[in-house]
């Protein structure tokens, strides 16, 4: 459970900004969205690859 304190003259615009920032920090809708189809584990692991050699690759290009 998210608590927000308020404080006294606080807009509830910017506790309402504040309480959102803080559940998508939690990541709970991408967990939910995640969970709703079944992704094979060698397919989780090709993307990480991937992923880590276009970090790589985007670094290389920044050294030279």
């Amino acid at each position: 459970m998210l608590i927000i304190p308020i404080k006294d003259g606080e807009n509830i615009d910017r506790a309402l900004k504040r309480y959102k920032r803080k559940f998508d920090k939690t990541g709970t809708v991408r967990q939910l969205r995640a969970r709703q189809q079944f992704i094979k584990p060698s397919v989780t692991n090709r993307a990480k690859i991937q992923k880590a050699a276009y970090i790589q690759h985007m670094k290389e290009a920044l050294e030279n």
